[in-house]
Parts: C-alpha cells; sequence; structure tokens
C-alpha cells in the first residue's frame, strides 16, 4: 500500500496521465459521451475532455446502506431505478430484498429526483442508444458504482462502453473487465484502501461546481 500512497497529484494530473492510455482520436472522431458517475468523476471528465466537442454529463446515483449500519452500502440505484445488490452483504445481515426495493425507492424519490431537477434543470439522462459511451471516476473502492452505471447504459443499447478510472482495486478490474469493451487505468491496487488516499489533493466539489460543469457541457 505504502508505494501507492498519493501517488497521483490531484484530478487534473490524473486525467492528464489518462489520455495517456485513452485513445484520444477516437474519443474525439466517434464523439464519445462521457459520463460521470460521482461529482469527483464529473471535475475528471472535464480534465480529459480538455478543448474537445465531446458531451460530458453525470450519471445520478444513490447508496442503500445495511439498516443496522449506516457506513455499511449493501446496493445502489441509479436515476432509471436500476439496482445492483451486492449479495455477499445481504445474505450475512439477513437483509430482506423489500428492505433494498423499498429504500432503492425512497432514495430515487428523495435524492436522485431532487438532484435531476437541482442540476440539470429536471432534464432526465439522455438516452446512449448506439452511443460510445466512457464512464468516468476518480477511483473505485468497491466498484458498485460503475455497475450501476453499467447496468444502466447497457440496458439502452450503447455502440461500446468503457471505461476510465485512475485507481482501482485489482479484483474489482477482473470483475469489470466482463462487461466492457475496454478498462483505462492507471494502477490497479490489490490492498486498494480508499481512494483519497491515492490523491495529494483531493478536494470536495461543491453544487456549484457541478452547476457550472453541466451547464457548460449539456
Amino acid at each position: 500500500m505504502k508505494q501507492y500512497k498519493e501517488i497521483l497529484q490531484n484530478r487534473q494530473d490524473a486525467a492528464k496521465k489518462l489520455t495517456e492510455v485513452i485513445p484520444m482520436d477516437k474519443l474525439k472522431d466517434e464523439q464519445w459521451e462521457l459520463i460521470a458517475v460521482s461529482h469527483g468523476g464529473l471535475e475528471l471528465s472535464t480534465h480529459i475532455k480538455g478543448r474537445l466537442k465531446n458531451r460530458i454529463d453525470i450519471l445520478f446515483l444513490e447508496p442503500i446502506m445495511a439498516p443496522n449500519n449506516p457506513e455499511c452500502e449493501v446496493a445502489r440505484v441509479s436515476e432509471t431505478e436500476e439496482i445492483v445488490i451486492q449479495e455477499n452483504l445481504i445474505e450475512s445481515f439477513e437483509i430482506k430484498l423489500d428492505y433494498v426495493y423499498g429504500e432503492a425507492h425512497r432514495k430515487h424519490e428523495e435524492g436522485i429526483l431532487s438532484n435531476i431537477y437541482k442540476f440539470r434543470k429536471g432534464r432526465p439522462f439522455a438516452s446512449m442508444k448506439d452511443k460510445v459511451v466512457l464512464l468516468i471516476d476518480e477511483g473505485s473502492e468497491t466498484g458498485t458504482k460503475f455497475m450501476t452505471a453499467l447496468k444502466t447504459v447497457l440496458a439502452q443499447s450503447p455502440k461500446a462502453v468503457y471505461i476510465a478510472v485512475p485507481v482501482i482495486p485489482s479484483d474489482v478490474l477482473e470483475t469489470l473487465e466482463v462487461f466492457v469493451d475496454d478498462i483505462f487505468f492507471l494502477h490497479d491496487i490489490d490492498d486498494y484502501v480508499e481512494t483519497s488516499l491515492y490523491y495529494k489533493k483531493l478536494d470536495k466539489i461543491d453544487d456549484e461546481t457541478v452547476e457550472k460543469i453541466l451547464e457548460e457541457n449539456k
């Protein structure tokens, strides 16, 4: 783990290094859709895009936590109400699926719809049918965000789906590779701890920044 600590300066540094492994000519010529799966991924997307004209958007997701452990995520729901469940945790904690689906509906109504109106002025997530999609995040602890985004996008019949992520756990990389056309990454880490550990600086993205990025790239 020590060899990976603070291996990236910030999101801009991570994006610059990612553009060396992403086929940027294809990204430009095929007009890939840059879809962030988090606020941090959204800022990373702007640095990857640079002066290109590719469209940037964010797919809103909400975590579903264990009923008796607010720090343990057991599932995640997307704005199209696709749900990914961590079955091993559901079984270990003996959580009923009714609870998961109920929480997914509540999180969608209270969190996701609020974000759609706040950040996109009510505009729904655009269809990715026949599009080339690049899903982007600054890191990935469990892979649940990417899996939920993949389930959402693949249901819309895209032409191709890629992932760009600077740091990723080795086991998550192996899991995701099955579902995408390619994954562009800088470091796959066996004993992954948390994403912030691998950046010297990882500022919180405020709501105003999210609104500005989406407004400039709608």
